[in-house]
């Protein structure tokens, strides 16, 4: 399995987690795994506990970026690409920024639409440039 392929799965698992915050995200996967949804690799299961970890201040960093947008407004599979790839950049400094803005536009296009490609390019891109100059 390769990296693209763990991420789509911690992204399933992020995703999920929107719409059953009240169930641990280990139980989450252990369903997935049952069902042959999902093998959670260890990159699979560091990306989806990292980014729940730090999920206040992910969120913070999504809304100084989504002017005009809450997050509750946002669609829940950009919201859970942008969670995932926003913990990437800010916890993950062994990959480029640059991996994580373009892995999470790729997810957009599978998920999503094309114009939520261009809203998570947009965040993602801000807050990478922001971390650059820091």
């Amino acid at each position: 399995m390769n990296r693209s392929q763990e991420r789509e799965q911690a992204f399933i698992i992020l995703f999920e987690k929107v719409f059953h915050p009240e169930i641990p995200e280990e139980e989450l996967m252990t369903l997935a795994e049952e069902t042959e949804f999902i093998t959670a690799t260890p990159f699979t299961r560091e990306l989806v506990a990292k980014t729940l970890e730090n999920l206040n201040t992910v969120d913070e960093e999504i809304s100084r970026f989504a002017v005009g947008w809450s997050l509750g407004r946002m669609n829940k599979v950009s919201l859970a690409i942008l969670r995932l790839a926003v913990a990437e950049i800010l916890y993950f400094d062994d990959i480029p920024a640059s991996v994580s803005i373009n892995e999470a536009v790729e997810l957009a296009k599978k998920y999503a639409s094309q114009k939520d490609g261009s809203f998570i390019n947009g965040i993602l891109g801000s807050i990478a440039r922001e971390q650059e100059n820091s």
